[in-house]
């Protein structure tokens, strides 16, 4: 399963890279950009976006068993490329080969998601089922402790694209990261990619040593 998403990573990335993609897109007035005002680039992550996974009364996704909130982070773009259509926003966490979110059909006018915007049922986009299996929607970070690497690099991209998205699904088989993917692989080899940026979080539910 890593060596799977690792690769459809890499497509997205070549897929990106042949077509001389990049954050700062050609056609845009300044570069493309994404912050939040929950997190800082390369910081660790606040436990409200953490996943609370309880059992017998302990959060097993954080080091010292405290509840996550499990909420989206606020996120805002500027410099958005003209000719945008539509945005797409995933969370993926590196480290493991995991998507945790993935938001698509974002409208063109929309500049920025506010915090838990990526609950089931979101007004701001159609989700993908995450690879928890927990529905379609976000689902923070639970990287597990004790394993090497313990602290796991978790990145948001956005991508803005000159056309929606259409992801094959059915009542039983609803779009995932997989589809999603694949998706951006070919609205990239289409050159409907006009930009994408990112942000990065770390977080650990390892303990420190004593």
């Amino acid at each position: 399963m890593i060596a799977k998403q690792s690769k459809r990573m890499r497509l997205l990335a070549g897929a990106t890279v042949a077509l001389g993609l990049c954050a700062t897109s050609a056609l845009a007035q300044e570069p493309f950009r994404l912050s939040s005002t929950t997190f800082s680039n390369d910081s660790t992550l606040p436990l409200s976006m953490i996943l609370n996974n309880q059992v017998n009364g302990v959060n097993t996704c954080t080091a010292n068993g405290a509840p996550g909130g499990d909420q989206s982070p606020q996120l805002s773009w500027t410099g958005t490329p003209r000719g945008t259509r539509s945005f797409v926003v995933v969370l993926y966490d590196v480290t493991a080969a995991f998507t945790h979110w993935g938001m698509y059909n974002i409208a063109a006018n929309v500049n920025q998601l506010p915090a838990n915007a990526g609950k089931a049922g979101s007004a701001y986009g159609l989700e993908v089922e995450n690879d928890f299996g927990l529905g379609q929607q976000y689902d923070g970070p639970c990287p597990p402790a004790n394993v090497p690497p313990d602290a796991h690099q978790y990145v948001f991209t956005v991508y803005a694209l000159s056309t929606p998205l259409v992801l094959p699904s059915s009542a039983n088989f609803p779009p995932n990261g997989e589809t999603l993917y694949h998706a951006l692989i070919e609205a990239g080899e289409q050159g409907a990619i006009l930009g994408k940026a990112s942000l990065t979080g770390f977080f650990s539910s390892t303990p420190p040593a004593s």
